[in-house]
């Protein structure tokens, strides 16, 4: 607040915050609203005008909703496009003054202490907003006062201005619940008689305190300025993007590798003070014809080192079009992750920086989700005892791959053979080729996994053997006892 100036807090309440998010994409004509999940019903959570105008409230029974009004159109809830939706608006907010926070759910508070005359006063500022939310399509009801409990309650149930130094006087008319009571204090003021704010300032403060507790005063002298609330504003997120702008263009990859480097050097700075690190970095180049590139690069790990980083540019940069010149550089982290720090040296976790260096220079060019590594995985099924998972999305395996016996390198779809008999044949062929068996292992009994629905396994368990030929090839076979027949799967290095 500024020294000497009256304080002023304006307070926006969006009643239909989640109703018209949806209909701001999906416009619809009649009565709509949105539906919750509480305790295992469906309840209407927000509604549109013309769903009010039938009666219809929230809280009520999306059943006793569709009786009442059959032509209803309902769509679920989102809670969390909602509150994306109310930071998006607070961050529209500031455009009136920097204090802007969070009002619950559904509702905004803002200190414009020093601002309003930049609009050309109170009223002209509160035209402003209504008229914007207007165009916007989002409905608004605004409160304008000395505290920010006044705001509240004029903007819930009065909309309008409390002159400067009149917030109690405005509010005198309110009911009690206007100045944020639970809902069970409100009902028993009622009851005693205490149905308006101004009965409730005339009253004893002693016997309330003794009934009610400190919080009902609390929030009376908050709403009448005798108790100091403050306004605390969301900080925005960090920024994560540097620019530099150059005297003279330049078009030389050496001369933009080097204004890289020296953009690097600051965002990886920034990076570090924040623990971060970076996924996905965009390089923008600005032409003198203002024309312009991006150069993106998509890192196999989070990384902040511009050490590691910037030889990664070079084949981008290399295949730009400088035409008559770049007189701008702006290079920005895109996608971030967190990076914290790590002990170096003795006992610090193991480096692959070399393996996601490769990484990122092999997926730039095919796409990182191309590049696959193996992962073990919980089953005994030898076509699910592994997962392909792109590397640059998934951490390695540290420890051995778990198995009770030495399975084969390459791993296909059975192939049937001739065979009789529970041993392995003598004799057969595959592909085409004629094989003699010199030595056999096994049996290695698996059993399917019944749990889970596999068309391949409905012939029962099998017996896998492990079969030297006299032709050099290890072989992996099994043997389906309940459905008598022989099958090649996989192949020993």
């Amino acid at each position: 607040m500024f020294d000497g100036m009256q304080r002023r807090v304006v307070s926006m309440w969006f009643p239909r915050l989640g109703s018209d998010r949806v209909l701001r994409a999906r416009p619809v004509e009649g009565p709509f609203a949105l539906t919750l999940k509480q305790n295992n019903a469906e309840r209407l959570s927000c509604l549109n005008a013309q769903a009010e105008g039938q009666g219809l409230h929230r809280g009520m029974a999306y059943a006793d909703a569709r009786a009442f009004c059959p032509d209803l159109i309902t769509r679920p809830a989102d809670p969390a496009q909602e509150a994306r939706f109310l930071h998006a608006l607070r961050r529209w907010a500031t455009r009136y003054c920097p204090w802007v926070g969070l009002e619950g759910a559904d509702g905004l508070v803002l200190d414009i202490t020093g601002s309003a005359h930049l609009w050309g006063g109170e009223g002209e500022m509160l035209a402003d907003m209504r008229a914007r939310m207007a165009r916007a399509g989002v409905s608004v009801r605004l409160g304008l006062a000395d505290t920010r409990g006044a705001a509240w309650a004029l903007a819930r149930h009065g909309e309008g201005v409390a002159p400067p130094g009149a917030a109690l006087a405005a509010l005198g008319p309110l009911p009690v619940a206007a100045l944020r009571l639970e809902q069970a204090t409100s009902v028993a003021l009622q009851r005693l008689g205490l149905r308006t704010v101004a009965d409730l300032a005339a009253a004893p403060r002693a016997p309330l305190a003794r009934r009610f507790g400190p919080g009902l005063l609390l929030r009376l002298d908050q709403a009448s300025g005798a108790q100091a609330e403050e306004i605390s504003p969301l900080a925005d997120p960090p920024h994560f993007g540097v620019r530099m702008a150059l005297p003279d263009p330049i078009g030389l990859a050496d001369d933009v590798m080097a204004g890289t480097e020296r953009l690097l050097s600051r965002l990886c700075a920034r990076l570090k003070a924040h623990e971060m690190g970076a996924r996905v970095l965009c390089l923008t180049l600005r032409r003198v014809d203002q024309g312009s590139q991006q150069l993106e690069l998509r890192l196999a790990s989070a990384m902040r080192d511009p050490h590691r980083i910037l030889p990664l540019f070079r084949r981008g940069v290399e295949g730009i079009e400088a035409g008559f010149g770049i007189d701008q550089l702006r290079l920005e982290a895109v996608q971030i992750e967190p990076l914290p720090m790590q002990q170096l040296g003795h006992g610090g976790p193991p480096g692959q920086d070399g393996l996601d260096d490769l990484v990122t220079r092999i997926g730039n060019r095919i796409g990182l989700e191309n590049v696959l590594r193996f992962l073990p995985a919980d089953s005994h099924i030898p076509e699910r005892a592994f997962l392909i998972a792109p590397a640059a999305y998934s951490a390695p395996e540290n420890g051995p791959w778990a198995a009770p016996r030495p399975r084969p390198l390459r791993l296909f779809p059975p192939e049937p053979i001739a065979g009789t008999g529970a041993r392995p044949p003598k004799h057969f062929r595959w592909r085409r080729m004629a094989f003699a068996a010199a030595r056999a292992t096994g049996p290695e009994r698996i059993a399917p996994e019944w749990w889970l629905e596999d068309d391949n396994w409905r012939s029962g368990v099998r017996d896998y053997w492990q079969v030297e030929t006299l032709q050099g090839r290890r072989l992996w076979l099994y043997y389906t006892p309940q459905n008598p027949g022989w099958f090649v799967q996989g192949e020993f290095a």
